[in-house]
């Protein structure tokens, strides 16, 4: 009963009109997504043993004839989560099911699953053996699900293909469906950090099953992508890793009902950016694949590009900086290979990240907080200086709409930067400079800021 009430108090919160005074807060649930700044997610289906290029429109219309080709005799998720962990990502989200419909679990409704398979005698479980890793090095897990397109049922954009009645019914078992597996996700894993529908579930109304509650009853505490009725995060507007600048939590209205709001003409830029005078909280999600240089975009393992496709380390802190630093939570995508595991290079580009974030960001000059408008940092003498991070409560919402950073040096206060947006975090780097001190100035606010971090880093940039 107590979880229980804990899902609909996060809901009610999540969905809460504010007043003209204040502005919306974040249910307990996004506070976590806020805390989180850095996830992956790990896609993985049969088509990563076929030898081919992926392409998505084929593998949405066309079932893999050979399931028995799914064979990864090295599989190793403590490989995998370990990587993920060197770049500082605090969950990871798996693929239990994409477009084939095959699910990486031991379903007992679902008979298109790792049951099927000669592999580990068709005793494997990989959603079981990445929670576990999880577990075992302290990334919350989440399990991403895929019920809008399934190539071996005929199941195109959430529809049963066909006429009349036999399509009816076909439709009605396959929302049967999804529920079933849906609840068995739910159920056998523990408990889980998010569960995302790939593509949204729809309306359950409608064509899609009806989800939410069942994750309500059986995953109170978890943030919910999405379908019609809730969406705890929203979509950044592209899968570059980077949302824009200003980037408010707030929202003009609930972004799963999005496609009602016909007469919204502006909603990709509503997406990229929020509204500061929004009545709800849906923070932001910048995702990108890892391997995404190059012209390349793969979610998946893709063969031949092992050295080619992965981005650079700068091009992954440019990333860094206009998403964890513009108040969005980053998620970037990994793809195991045949075999089971990370690719060498992907793994050693992960570690090279997380170190440079620490380098850059791990040993600030000095730091304060408080509640205030105008808060200083004294230093230890001339000190250079290059980046600012600057995080309010965001407990009691997003108050500042517009502050300066301050230089002292040469006996004056130089404006060293300009902002509007904070929330949980703003990073941004400025021209290097000595000072004695460095001052936030808030200019602007809807109430007495209350700011949890200031802080001045000095980095050198990558050569």
């Amino acid at each position: 009963m107590k979880r229980f009430l804990f899902g609909l108090l996060c809901l009610a919160s999540t969905l809460s009109v504010c007043s003209q005074e204040q502005g919306p807060v974040p249910a307990p649930h996004q506070l976590k997504w806020h805390e989180a700044e850095m996830g992956v997610v790990f896609h993985y289906d049969l088509h990563v043993f076929d030898g081919q290029i992926y392409g998505q429109g084929n593998n949405r219309i066309n079932p893999v004839e050979d399931y028995n080709i799914f064979n990864p005799t090295q599989l190793d998720t403590d490989q995998w989560i370990q990587a993920a962990k060197a770049a500082g990502a605090k969950f990871a989200v798996l693929t239990a099911t994409h477009e084939t419909g095959f699910g990486l679990w031991q379903s007992d409704v679902n008979p298109y699953c790792l049951k099927a398979v000669k592999w580990r005698d068709g005793k494997g479980d990989i959603v079981r053996d990445f929670v576990n890793s999880c577990r075992k090095y302290g990334i919350q897990p989440g399990i991403y699900i895929g019920i809008r397109w399934n190539s071996l049922l005929g199941i195109h954009n959430f529809k049963a293909e066909g006429d009349g009645e036999f399509a009816r019914n076909r439709q009605a078992w396959y929302k049967r469906l999804c529920e079933k597996m849906v609840t068995e996700l739910c159920t056998r894993y523990g408990d889980l950090f998010m569960i995302w529908f790939d593509g949204g579930a729809d309306d359950p109304k409608g064509l899609g099953p009806d989800v939410e509650p069942i994750v309500t009853k059986y995953q109170p505490e978890c943030l919910f992508y999405h379908n019609v009725n809730r969406a705890d995060f929203r979509w950044g507007g592209s899968e570059s890793g980077t949302v824009g600048y200003p980037c408010w939590s707030s929202f003009p209205y609930p972004y799963s009902h999005s496609n009602a709001n016909e007469g919204v003409r502006n909603h990709n830029e509503l997406l990229a950016h929020g509204d500061a005078d929004g009545r709800y909280w849906v923070p932001a999600m910048a995702d990108t694949p890892l391997r995404g240089y190059n012209g390349r975009h793969e979610w998946f393992w893709e063969p031949g590009d092992d050295d080619k496709a992965v981005y650079p380390l700068e091009n992954l802190m440019d990333m860094y900086e206009k998403s964890v630093g513009r108040n969005a939570t980053l998620i970037v995508g990994l793809t195991p290979n045949p075999d089971g595991v990370i690719p060498e290079g992907d793994v050693k580009r992960l570690k090279e990240w997380g170190d440079e974030i620490a380098r850059r960001f791990g040993t600030p000059l000095a730091q304060t907080s408080g509640k205030a408008k105008k808060l200083s940092l004294d230093l230890k003498g001339k000190q250079k200086g290059n980046y600012y991070i600057l995080q309010e409560d965001i407990t009691l919402g997003e108050r500042i709409r517009a502050y300066r950073v301050e230089a002292r040096t040469g006996g004056k206060w130089v404006t060293v930067a300009k902002g509007t947006s904070v929330g949980h975090k703003r990073i941004e780097r400025f021209d290097p400079v000595e000072a004695t001190a460095f001052r936030v100035v808030v200019e602007q606010c809807t109430d007495t800021p209350q700011i949890r971090n200031f802080s001045v880093c000095y980095a050198e940039q990558l050569p």
